[in-house]
């Protein structure tokens, strides 16, 4: 979206029961690891928004923590994935610590790195990435520690998650998310520096029940922050659950590995399995077809 009549373009995103409510779901983390994981791939979606070109956007950290790997994805064609590598023994004694309160992302990476990658679909086309230092809070103070570092521009990152009770007692994950950032000022445009503190004030006043609501649309939030100047939208784009994994892309995977290595990891009855991190889908293969 662009705010009319200043140098402030922004994203807005909003999960729900056809994204995120699956992916946490199967994956049935402790509650603030799915948090975490909620936000990720919505800040994956965010970057996503702006790609010119087919392919995926990956936000990736690592650490030290109980969390020692966590892969958000999300892809030009509107797939969503995403999951998290948790040591139990390190989370159980983070909630003891923290008596059921949210752990800091410090507490839950520890030591580490944030990572945001392009990877164009376009073999030709080289891969971008570029990693910053586990800084801040949230992970929305480690997007805007990587915005200012690795593109330079001003900006301003919230993301937020929630489980919503409906009647019956059924419970559905959802997640929202937004940006906005400082167009550069030039001879025509002038400063822009005004426009962006006025945006920036605005836009801290969100709350993180409305980028949740299912009953606050996009536009709707959006009005609410900016309705003096208008707001102009972009035709909104679908998400989904998807993943990428097939067998052919494990076959080859597995046809790349020495032999002696694909006999010793058969088992007693001559077959290969192996399940996909992010959807949960078991994979057999015969020795024989490998």
């Amino acid at each position: 979206f662009q705010i009319e009549d200043t140098s402030v373009r922004g994203r807005i995103a909003r999960l729900g029961d056809g994204v995120l409510d699956p992916i946490l779901k199967r994956h049935d983390y402790p509650r603030w690891a799915a948090y975490l994981l909620g936000e990720a791939v919505t800040l994956a979606v965010l970057v996503s928004a702006s790609l010119k070109f087919d392919g995926r956007v990956m936000v990736q950290a690592q650490g030290e923590g109980p969390v020692s790997l966590m892969v958000a994805e999300a892809r030009s064609d509107g797939g969503v994935r995403g999951y998290l590598r948790i040591d139990k023994a390190k989370w159980d004694n983070l909630e003891r610590i923290n008596k059921g309160q949210r752990p800091h992302i410090p507490q839950v990476l520890a030591k580490g790195v944030l990572a945001l990658m392009l990877q164009p679909n376009d073999p030709d086309q080289a891969p971008w990435q570029s990693m910053v230092p586990i800084e801040g809070a949230t992970l929305s103070d480690c997007a805007q520690v990587w915005f200012a570092q690795s593109e330079q521009v001003p900006t301003r990152v919230r993301l937020a998650v929630a489980e919503i009770s409906e009647p019956g007692g059924t419970k559905r994950w959802r997640s929202g998310g937004a940006l906005i950032q400082q167009v550069a000022g030039d001879d025509k445009r002038g400063s822009t520096d005004e426009p962006w503190d006025n945006a920036r004030h605005l836009f801290d006043t969100i709350q993180d029940i409305e980028l949740v609501d299912p009953d606050v649309s996009s536009a709707t939030l959006l009005f609410r922050l900016f309705h003096e100047n208008g707001v102009r939208l972009e035709t909104p784009r679908a998400l989904e659950d998807k993943c990428t994994c097939s067998d052919e892309k494990l076959l080859t995977t597995l046809r790349q590995m020495p032999r002696d290595e694909i006999v010793e990891l058969a088992e007693g009855d001559g077959a290969i399995t192996a399940d996909c991190q992010f959807c949960g889908r078991l994979y057999r293969f015969p020795l024989d077809q490998i």
